[in-house]
């Protein structure tokens, strides 16, 4: 299978936004087995809402919003033009690992249920790249889900001495959880479906969809 590499410079820019261009077009009706959860008019206006909220609480303050690659980038995005204080950005990488196969395998059809079903093993891929001693830092996640990789990341991060550290999570699912935890900044709380869209993934594909969708394995 073939495969196209897009590289996005800072000045390229798409003549409309969504998913509609010249001789292009994508509906979610095109793509079988996805059912809207939350559409993206409900995530770009509590998205607003939660930059406004973590703007009054770190009033006066520089803060660091430290994303989780690769799902929160683009709620890092969004949520970052909403914060009106003096902030920067790094991510973190990390891996959950168990019972996972290949991309390939997915798209062949040959996965299971538990494909998809963490062992609970996480290991670090990229590290922050600026200290956290003293700074506060708001952890940008795409979904709070089992605990495991948020107390993982959690763990890691106070080691580095910040001086206030908080969680916003788009999407919270607290039926899943193996680990008690909590956010800050929380956008929606779901029932227990598997979603993409919006930064969300299934094999890496659908993290480009504008809606968080509901996924039938």
């Amino acid at each position: 299978m073939e495969a196209l590499l897009i590289l996005l410079a800072a000045d390229a820019r798409p003549q409309t936004q969504g998913f509609a261009g010249e001789g292009f077009a994508f509906s979610i009706s095109a793509v079988p087995d996805l059912k809207v959860l939350i559409s993206r008019e409900q995530i770009a206006e509590r998205v607003a809402q939660m930059g406004e909220e973590i703007t009054r609480d770190f009033s006066g303050q520089s803060i660091i919003l430290l994303g989780v690659l690769k799902g929160a980038a683009i709620f890092l995005s969004d949520l970052a033009r909403h914060v009106e204080l003096d902030a920067t950005f790094d991510f973190i990488g990390v891996s959950s690992y168990g019972k996972r196969m290949s991309a390939t395998q997915v798209l062949e059809g040959t996965e299971t249920s538990e494909t998809w079903d963490s062992t609970g093993e996480v290991r670090l891929t990229k590290d922050v790249e600026q200290s956290l001693v003293d700074r506060s830092v708001v952890l940008v996640e795409d979904i709070l889900d089992t605990g495991l990789t948020l107390n993982y990341i959690q763990r890691l991060l106070r080691a580095r001495k910040p001086k206030d550290l908080r969680i916003a999570a788009l999407l919270d699912k607290p039926s899943r959880r193996k680990q008690p935890i909590t956010a800050h900044y929380v956008g929606f709380t779901i029932p227990d479906e598997f979603v993409v869209g919006y930064g969300l993934d299934y094999a890496e594909r659908y993290r480009n969809l504008p809606d968080v969708c509901i996924f039938s394995q």
